[in-house]
């Protein structure tokens, strides 16, 4: 995979760097989790310490082509340039004559962000002629340029694949860091090898239980997939989150661990309560004995050690996905017990993005103590999954 070091000298140059900024907001549009800006800075320091011209692009929500106010990356450039300590203006248009006019006014150590890529129809489109044809666009902005939005390289999108065909492309730093963080947990990785699934469905993880049953010591299963598991095994889960369409394939995969060896953990009991809610009186069950009128909505004490000790004995430790409803306090300890192992584990530790990137956050966990955190949820378990990324194929020799 090609790397900024490939790209030679790049003062003066216009560099166009794909960013992933799809931070959450809340009702203000005040950004309530920075990681994946804070994320992209150094890539972004090292191209302007290096005199560059640098051209920044990322999508925030999902627009569906068309500008929405409402996912204007403004939020974005205040606090890039808070933690860049440099200005960094916001471009009004992606492609139109204000970019134009901002990418040509950059001096040799300056940075502009472009508006949101998505506000352009064609930066996702199935046609491949109306991306490149956007790609075009781009690359009329750029003399190099540089993917380091792992969140997006998962998809054919003009910003992340197109426009990497035009010019002289690189992994930037970030990019680099999760492919080479995540190949540890699938070529060769130390073992024993542990990975924690959770999240709300196991259709969300098919690919990823199915290539894990090949290559894993033991899989953890918590979240609202485990229950669909529970079922499989011939539970009641009174109201929880189920996929009955699921069973099936759930009891499939827990044959199949058995047959390989691989040691395939569900919840031997569950916190449960009356309905979702953050004051809902919760409960501990045992996990065959969940009530009719009760939702599980968080892995109980009993297994939440046994995960626990489970990463503590583990090399190389994977985690997607939290374990219950951790927005919630009541319902937020195996999720932390979770964390705090991982945080306190010897071996070679990931967080596989999305949810629980943000719970590791949310929490309050320290992310230094963590190996690496992924910033691309969907990308990081395609990438498990053993699936060809766009983005990345892209930039190989």
């Amino acid at each position: 995979m090609r790397t900024i070091d490939t790209l030679g000298d790049l003062a003066g140059k216009k560099v166009f760097v794909r960013s992933d900024f799809n931070v959450p907001l809340d009702e203000n549009r005040n950004i309530t989790d920075d990681g994946r800006i804070r994320a992209a800075l150094p890539t972004l320091k090292r191209l302007l310490d290096a005199g560059a011209r640098v051209v920044v692009s990322a999508h925030l929500g999902r627009p569906k082509g068309q500008v929405k106010p409402e996912f204007s990356l403004a939020p974005v450039a205040a606090r890039l340039s808070e933690l860049l300590g440099v200005d960094v203006p916001l471009a009004a248009d992606t492609v139109g004559p204000d970019a134009h006019a901002k990418v040509d006014a950059l001096g040799n150590g300056q940075i502009v962000l472009l508006e949101n890529v998505r506000f352009d129809k064609r930066e996702d489109s199935k046609v491949d002629a109306e991306r490149e044809e956007l790609a075009k666009e781009y690359a009329g902005l750029a003399d190099v340029f540089v993917s380091d939005g792992f969140g997006v390289v998962h998809r054919k999108q003009a910003s992340v694949y197109d426009v990497a065909k035009l010019v002289p492309s690189a992994a930037g730093e970030l990019v680099f860091k999760e492919i080479d963080s995540l190949s540890r947990a699938t070529k060769n990785p130390e073992r024993p090898y542990t990975v924690v699934l959770g999240g709300s469905k196991v259709s969300d993880k098919l690919g990823v239980i199915e290539n894990l049953l090949d290559k894993a010591d033991r899989l953890l299963i918590g979240g609202g997939m485990a229950y669909t598991f529970l079922l499989a095994e011939g539970h009641e889960v009174g109201t929880s989150l189920r996929e009955d369409d699921q069973v099936a394939t759930a009891a499939e995969y827990l044959k199949k661990a058995k047959e390989n060896g691989v040691k395939l953990l569900i919840p031997v009991d569950t916190v449960v309560a009356p309905k979702f809610a953050a004051d809902a009186p919760s409960t501990v069950v045992a996990s065959s004995a969940i009530p009719a009128d009760q939702m599980g909505l968080d892995i109980g004490p009993k297994t939440a050690k046994a995960y626990a000790d489970a990463i503590a004995d583990s090399k190389t430790i994977v985690w997607n996905g939290p374990m219950g409803v951790f927005e919630f306090d009541a319902f937020s300890a195996g999720t932390r017990a979770i964390a705090q192992a991982m945080q306190d584990a010897e071996g070679f530790t990931i967080v596989g993005g999305g949810d629980s990137a943000a719970a590791v956050r949310n929490l309050g966990f320290d992310e230094s103590k963590f190996s690496h955190i992924s910033t691309g949820g969907g990308a990081s378990l395609e990438f498990l999954e053993g699936k060809v990324l766009p983005g990345i194929a892209v930039l190989e020799d």
